[in-house]
């Protein structure tokens, strides 16, 4: 069942609570009434569209409509990718590391394998924030930049060595792999260390994990399956201009 734009948006938190922090991500928070989807993206300066073809890929693995999505403009795209990864450095991630720091503190279990998880984890944390410092500072401004010259393009503002100094090709090149060190730290946990008494935190743990991974997995295909082809038809559109 798609979500759309006249389902009360109190009604797609029933249909699917996972999207709660998705929605947020929009500034959009709790006491909707009864106020339907459109009425509250309204209320909320938030392109409908938009919204909708956001919650329906986080909420139906099997949905991704290419098409729908490259007619967005990027700087829609990247604000939403943006929020995506305060919502990671600003919530998941502190949650989780207060999940490890309670096994720790609570001497849930042993030193060795405490000094294990919080080592992975560290070193996890510190590849994530790396690779989004990456696209924060590197691609997004990147980005922004080409679409300013293509509306400027007709001033003769523009010369060909400004872009050249980056491209979306170089972006993909460097492009890391985040999931797969996600991967192996939910391992440690379900194969390596021994079985708790309590599994409570290593489930809430796992939870995390898991969550953090589909989300990562759904952001990453945005950027590698909408972003860069949007900005490489960007970079095509402006050289022809140009010359």
């Amino acid at each position: 069942m798609l979500i759309n734009k006249d389902m009360k948006m109190a009604d797609v938190i029933h249909l699917d609570h996972h999207l709660l922090y998705v929605i947020n991500r929009f500034n959009i928070q709790l006491g909707f009434e009864d106020k339907s989807v459109a009425d509250v993206c309204a209320e909320h300066q938030v392109n409908t569209s938009f919204f909708l073809e956001i919650v329906n890929t986080y909420h139906d693995p099997s949905y991704f409509p290419l098409k729908n999505l490259k007619r967005f403009s990027p700087s829609l795209l990247i604000d939403y990718l943006q929020k995506t990864h305060h919502y990671y450095l600003g919530i998941k991630i502190p949650e989780i590391e207060q999940y490890i720091n309670q096994l720790t503190l609570n001497n849930k279990i042993e030193p060795a394998h405490s000094k294990l998880l919080v080592d992975f984890f560290q070193s996890y944390k510190t590849e994530l924030t790396a690779h989004i410092s990456r696209e924060e500072q590197r691609v997004y401004p990147y980005v922004k930049k080409l679409e300013e010259f293509l509306s400027l393009v007709d001033d003769g503002e523009v010369s060909l060595h400004e872009i050249n100094e980056y491209s979306i090709q170089k972006y993909e090149e460097e492009h890391d792999d985040v999931e797969a060190k996600l991967y192996d730290l939910k391992n440690i946990i379900i194969k390596y260390l021994p079985s708790p008494n309590d599994s409570s935190l290593f489930n809430k743990i796992l939870h995390d994990l898991f969550e953090l991974e589909r989300d990562l997995n759904n952001h990453g295909r945005f950027e590698n399956l909408i972003l860069v082809p949007i900005v490489e038809k960007m970079e095509k559109d402006l050289v022809k201009k140009l010359k």
